[in-house]
């Protein structure tokens, strides 16, 4: 998968280029990730990509005609990768509180493109005209505002990076974590047996894989009930869980 960011913090994003599982993918030439500075496409010697909002206000907003050729740019790297750079396989994704909030459902549905371009708004926002010229879709990460666009890019890139085929060391990882199949994720535990008093459950020493798969299970939905009630008025079991259910019904009351 090819990630071209909009941003004019490029160093920012050597946290996610560079290290941990999507430093890996990096390496593995399993994605690439540019990183595309508007100032780059302005014309005036102070680089400027800001400007005084119309109508007067507080802040500076993002000019549209820097942006415009930034996306332009970063649609011919894409091209250049392979990538089909229409809006069904290459998205101008704008990182905004206003967009739609990221959850799991829709990292599964992005990570079925072949590239996407992410757009990093700093100040008080960017010009209306460039959003509806050139952006695909808006996504947030949360209703609570940041100083940029860069931290949302970057929870973007990880969920979606983590979720590509041969990425995670061990696919199961990914296939068990907290909102996958609706449910927060269950306790975990290792070494040593017990720490300041308090041990590990012994369901999980039995070796008994049924009884830990029913432990697992009654201890999602139980944190998900208590923690997550939201997440748990729209939870539908599939046959297996609503199995379970039936069994357990007792345990988590």
């Amino acid at each position: 998968m090819y990630f071209a960011v909009i941003t004019i913090l490029p160093e920012m994003f050597t946290a996610v280029s560079e290290f941990g599982i999507t430093g890996r993918a990096v390496q593995n030439k399993q994605v690439t990730i540019e990183c595309i500075n508007p100032r780059d496409f302005t014309t005036d010697n102070y680089r400027r990509i800001d400007e005084r909002p119309f109508g007067g206000g507080p802040g500076m907003v993002m000019m549209a005609e820097p942006l415009a050729k930034a996306i332009e740019y970063a649609k011919s790297q894409a091209s250049q990768h392979g990538c089909a750079t229409d809006a069904a396989h290459c998205p101008v994704i704008y990182l905004s509180p206003q967009g739609g909030t990221l959850n799991e459902t829709k990292v599964m549905a992005l990570r079925q493109y072949d590239a996407m371009i992410l757009l990093c708004g700093r100040y008080e926002g960017i010009d209306e005209r460039l959003l509806q010229r050139y952006v695909d879709m808006e996504i947030s990460i949360g209703d609570f505002v940041l100083t940029g666009g860069e931290l949302p890019a970057m929870v973007l890139m990880d969920s979606v990076i983590r979720r590509l085929p041969d990425v995670m060391g061990d696919a199961k990882s990914a296939e068990q974590d907290s909102f996958v199949e609706g449910l927060l994720d269950c306790p975990h535990y290792t070494k040593p047996h017990e720490f300041e008093g308090l041990t590990v459950p012994e369901v999980l020493l039995s070796g008994h894989h049924a009884n830990i798969a029913k432990w697992r299970f009654v201890e999602q939905v139980k944190r998900t009930k208590q923690r997550r009630p939201d997440l748990w008025q729209q939870f539908t079991p599939n046959a297996e869980q609503a199995r379970l259910l039936k069994k357990v019904k007792d345990e988590i009351k």
